[in-house]
């Protein structure tokens, strides 16, 4: 039915009327904006001028990752939360930092002003708390004008969450509600999640194009780059991807991403997955889903772990290895890595430097073997993906009404710049680390003993592409330690993680340029010496 007298910034709602049941009124649930959770729907303008004409997807391999929360990313306590304007204020930072895509964790309307935002009460209305759509727009042409990708976090394995799930527009819909939610939920077992009995039927060709369209929405009518799916393995099974399959969830999952590769090849989709499970980035022709990469939980673990042990003697040095050498499918871009992400710093967990020393974040361990971490991360296959505040040694754990605290961005300016250098070589920068963009890499020295790992990153090979990485898990430095070397001749020393001027208690250990001479060891045909810190990284390359 059309209302020829509807006008943008209406508001309505859906009268629903049942036989059996009676008269409803609803949200509309696939309005594009609400006044509120509980509130109406609203009628909005589709159009907005585009500044951001000359924008590119970065491509994958040079891709770096800031997952940021909108409520809490740049927000004062007190009040509202931080909404889309104020991320928009903080864009040149994120530029000067050097990442190129950011990934907002869901942004679509959920009950209340606070929340994680993994409880959507709609799927195509921006959080009204967060602003419209026009401003999430803004948001996303600012990032553009910048070379920044945008990111959406989508959640399709549940709505809403317990005990709120019938505030969801689409619960109960037509006032039927077959044990549970409606024409529009599975009845079944297959109705349980970890959040409640919300579970769409994705066997049903209307939920099926609902999702489709939710997800095709936020890329093309807001132009993001990508998608990050969230929880997908209870989407395709119950309890986590332990439970019995749900075929139905899986080819939905197939369907979308074909048709964001028909569309869009060059925007990408992660699943967040986290069953170390390859078929999830497996081509849908070969049965798999057809995720172009996945969250990597064989990597935030193992390193995670083996910073934050207390004594250096029970540091192990080849789950390192295996953590740095863990491909899906032999691709190093199907996988997205991290040391920090928000479900990482909270659910009993806390931030890296606080979980090395809880309650002294800012302390010489804290620092040194959070960025130890973070030199790994950088130099590691894959996509690295960093959390919001991560770059300035924020503290605690993270919380949906505790904001960043902006002032560690001076107190720990070291450690920012840290971060942007690391940033830099990974992405390049300097073309003389073309390397780490690379797929390969060789762990050739281990010495589970002293506690030290050296790896070898290329992607062609040759001067300006071989990258060689040292990192030292103890606390002791070395001023002659002799390793294999892949190429002969002068290696310089791109980053040291020792550097004072990152903090002024490093000690600034002598990393110095040095030459590869003929004999081999650890398998490679040339061998030198290298000086390196406690707790330290290294980059070399020629």
């Amino acid at each position: 039915m059309d209302f020829n007298g509807a006008i943008i910034g209406d508001q309505y709602k859906f009268v629903i009327t049942h036989p059996t049941y009676g008269t409803f009124w609803r949200q509309d649930p696939q309005a594009r904006q609400m006044t509120n959770d509980a509130g109406n729907s609203v009628i909005v303008d589709p159009s907005y001028a585009w500044q951001a004409t000359n924008y590119s997807t970065p491509a994958w391999n040079d891709m770096v990752i800031y997952e940021l929360h909108v409520g809490t990313f740049n927000d004062a306590a007190g009040g509202g939360p931080g909404n889309f304007a104020s991320v928009t204020a903080k864009m040149d930072y994120l530029q000067s930092l050097g990442i190129n895509a950011i990934q907002l964790m869901p942004c679509m309307e959920f009950p209340g002003d606070f929340s994680w935002g993994y409880n959507p009460h709609s799927q195509f209305a921006p959080e009204s708390a967060y602003g419209s759509p026009q401003a999430l727009k803004a948001l996303v042409d600012a990032a553009h004008q910048r070379g920044i990708a945008v990111l959406m976090d989508i959640v399709f394995n549940h709505m809403g969450s317990s005990p709120y799930e019938s505030s969801i527009p689409l619960w109960n819909f037509d006032g039927e509600s077959y044990g549970n939610g409606g024409i529009y939920f599975f009845s079944d077992w297959r109705k349980a999640t970890p959040w409640g009995y919300s579970r769409p039927d994705y066997g049903r060709g209307e939920v099926r194009s609902f999702l489709k369209d939710a997800a095709m929405m936020w890329l093309n009518d807001y132009r993001m780059d990508g998608l990050r799916w969230d929880s997908t393995c209870n989407i395709r099974a119950l309890n986590n991807g332990t439970g019995g399959d749900i075929p139905d969830g899986w080819s939905l999952m197939q369907w979308i991403n074909n048709t964001i590769d028909s569309s869009a090849s060059w925007k990408i989709s992660i699943a967040e997955d986290m069953q170390n499970n390859e078929w999830l980035t497996k081509t849908t022709a070969s049965g798999g889903a057809g995720f172009d990469s996945q969250w990597d939980p064989g990597f935030v673990h193992p390193i995670r772990s083996e910073v934050i042990k207390s004594n250096d003697a029970d540091r192990n040095m080849y789950a390192v290895r295996d953590a740095i050498t863990h491909y899906y499918n032999s691709w190093h871009l199907q996988r997205v890595i991290y040391t920090e992400s928000h479900d990482e710093v909270a659910n009993g967990h806390s931030r890296l430097p606080e979980e090395i020393w809880p309650g002294n974040a800012g302390s010489w361990y804290s620092k040194k073997r959070s960025t130890l971490a973070a030199g790994i991360l950088f130099t590691s296959p894959g996509i690295p993906m960093i959390f919001q505040g991560q770059e300035f040694l924020e503290d605690g754990y993270f919380s949906d009404t505790d904001p960043l605290d902006w002032s560690k961005a001076n107190t720990y300016a070291g450690i920012l710049q840290l971060y942007k250098d690391l940033i830099r070589l990974r992405r390049n920068w300097y073309n003389n680390t073309r390397g780490l963009r690379g797929n390969n890499v060789n762990v050739f020295h281990i010495n589970n003993t002293d506690k030290v790992i050296a790896y070898h990153r290329w992607d062609a090979g040759g001067a300006g592409d071989d990258v060689v990485v040292v990192a030292n898990f103890a606390n002791r430095g070395y001023t002659s330690y002799n390793i294999g070397m892949p190429r002969a001749g002068t290696w310089y020393v791109r980053f040291n993680s020792d550097w004072n001027g990152y903090s002024s208690d490093f000690s600034n250990w002598n990393s110095y340029t040095t030459t590869a001479g003929s004999g081999a060891k650890d398998g490679l045909p040339y061998n030198a010496n290298v000086g390196i810190g406690p707790y330290t990284v290294i980059i070399l390359s020629q």
